[in-house]
């Protein structure tokens, strides 16, 4: 149940695939926003065209709100089978909008309040079956209390370049919906906050792309593969606004060899792929750590092995990225926890590749990629774009050795010298050797990236007391989740500890741990990959764990349930 003025209010679609959830989704998120009111939006949806069921909730704010709740306040049950598909979810408060049935469709024993909106008959009258999503953002709209002027304009905008007639009719549907609507109780609209007209609506998606232009990319390399296809998409919408060359290779190998070729030709290259495409891309990998050539790999993850489950979530992939690649070099593992951090580390990726020569993961999943709120606007301004090449004299060698162990990078045509690489073991000079001598002063120059990564690790951060009794360690896209059940619990003596790199890690993890009297450690995964990589790190196990795995992010108050049984 919503808390009145000052809380939120919950409402879910759900139906099959092809019933236009998306299109409610997407005009109620616009009118709310417009009209001042923080929104979150996420989904999950089955690997299918048409059938199965969907479902998105989207939360309407008085507040920041960047997290899903179980809770279901409004349910816009677009299928019968909805009510079955949420069941857990619904509770004697939820009120649930539904089409007539001379039958109950498996839902006389549902909890609820069902409200019978005839949403098919009334888009039929309009001419088409597919005016009843718009009528049921109306609907919505009206419930929530949107000026009906907000409704309009957004209706209007959103059909604009399909010609008047279906503007004219998409209004009437919208119009339709808003006078549906009967007394809605006040208690559950929450108040406005006129500073989210400064802000910014996107997803996960867009703030990874909008960081790795901000990052200076000029050269995007991919392979469709949901959920990082919606980068790959958003790039190249955008490419000519950027001057940036967006190609969809024939396949995962061509397309990290590609982005190499990118680098080594002076683009600022990138790949957006997922688990069973990178897979395809450890060869590359190990390339790229041979030649020693920047790469910034975006990797969404989703559930495996193989195929798993396409359209779901989970932070199965960590080992994957660590471990991928055959031979021994040292990379660098980004893993945002929110829309900002998703925007920093896509960012910060390429000027780290660029620094180090060394390829940079930005690990995402599917839960962030499809997740969307309104934030504050990314400062551009900030931003800087570092390069680090020079010019080649006519005595370059590419990889003489260094003390860093980063050798000058050179691109081919800047200066008289030749940049020679090769995937064979080379001399400083880049020419093929098999002196052993050779050999090992190569592996050890390599290596020796390894420890000055550590100048640029970014360090966890902390949420909550220096002096905390229970400390949550968590990394990625659970870091808003925890936040919001941690303020739910509203315990004085917890705090989180969010890492946003996972690879290296940063020093100071340690000591966090040490400090706590109760961890607790907190993955989207089976095994609790993060926690061995802690264990391996610094030699400590925590014992305590909250895993998830079954393709689903994690909801504020499963946390706040599992986390408060660990705390007591």
């Amino acid at each position: 149940m919503a808390d009145g003025g000052s809380g939120d209010i919950s409402l879910v679609l759900c139906g099959q695939a092809g019933q236009g959830i998306q299109t409610v989704e997407t005009l109620l998120s616009r009118m709310a926003a417009r009209a001042g009111y923080h929104i979150f939006s996420t989904k999950e949806y089955m690997s299918r065209v048409r059938g199965g069921m969907n479902s998105t909730q989207i939360r309407l704010s008085a507040r920041p709100v960047t997290a899903p709740v179980a809770r279901i306040d409004v349910l816009v049950a677009l299928d019968p089978a909805a009510i079955g598909h949420l069941g857990g979810r619904i509770s004697a408060d939820t009120l649930v909008l539904m089409e007539p049935h001379d039958d109950d469709g498996g839902t006389a024993d549902a909890q609820g309040v069902p409200i019978e909106v005839p949403l098919s008959e009334m888009a039929k009258e309009l001419g088409s079956k597919v005016y009843a999503n718009v009528i049921a953002a109306g609907l919505l709209a009206g419930m929530v209390k949107l000026p009906p002027e907000v409704v309009i304009d957004v209706v209007r905008g959103a059909f604009a370049s399909k010609g008047d007639e279906i503007v004219q009719n998409n209004l009437k549907a919208v119009q339709q919906g808003l006078d549906l609507v009967g007394t809605w109780p006040k208690d559950r609209v929450p108040h406005v906050d006129p500073h989210v007209a400064e802000q910014i609506l996107l997803r996960g998606a867009e703030a990874v792309g909008l960081g790795a232009l901000a990052g200076g990319c000029t050269f995007v390399s991919s392979y469709p593969m949901s959920p990082s296809t919606a980068v790959l998409t958003f790039m190249a919408q955008h490419a000519r606004d950027f001057g940036i060359v967006v190609e969809q290779a024939e396949d995962e190998i061509a397309a990290i060899n590609m982005a190499l070729g990118g680098w080594y030709a002076g683009a600022r290259s990138m790949v957006t792929t997922s688990g069973g495409g990178f897979a395809l891309m450890t060869e590359g990998l190990s390339l790229a750590g041979m030649i020693e050539s920047p790469l910034v790999i975006h990797l969404a993850q989703r559930p495996g092995p193989a195929t798993g489950l396409p359209t779901r979530t989970e932070q199965a992939d960590l080992e994957l990225a660590l471990y991928a690649g055959h031979g021994e070099f040292p990379r660098i593992i980004l893993a945002p926890g929110n829309l900002h951090e998703a925007f920093e580390c896509a960012q910060q990726a390429f000027n780290l590749a660029d620094r180090y020569q060394v390829p940079v993961f930005v690990l995402t999943d599917q839960y962030l990629m499809d997740t969307y709120y309104n934030v504050d606007r990314f400062d551009i301004e900030a931003c800087k774009v570092e390069s680090h090449t020079v010019t080649a004299d006519a005595d370059y060698r590419r990889y003489a050795l260094t003390d860093s162990g980063v050798s000058p990078r050179a691109v081919p045509g800047k200066g008289p010298g030749l940049v020679i690489v090769d995937s064979d073991e080379h001399d400083e000079a880049g020419h093929i050797t098999e002196d052993l001598d050779v050999r090992v002063r190569m592996v050890d120059k390599r290596l020796r990236k390894g420890q000055i990564l550590q100048e640029s690790v970014r360090p966890p951060t902390l949420i909550g007391p220096e002096d905390c009794r229970h400390l949550i360690v968590c990394w990625g896209s659970t870091r808003q989740i925890v936040v919001e059940a941690l303020a739910g619990l509203g315990r004085q003596d917890a705090a989180i500890l969010h890492l946003s790199q996972v690879h290296p890690l940063h020093p100071d993890i340690e000591r966090h741990l040490a400090a706590a009297e109760n961890v607790i450690l907190l993955e989207g995964n089976a095994t609790g990959q993060l926690g061995k990589q802690i264990h391996l790190s610094f030699g400590v196990e925590i014992d305590r764990r909250i895993l998830k795995y079954n393709g689903l992010a994690f909801t504020v108050e499963e946390v706040v349930d599992r986390v408060k049984a660990m705390m007591d």
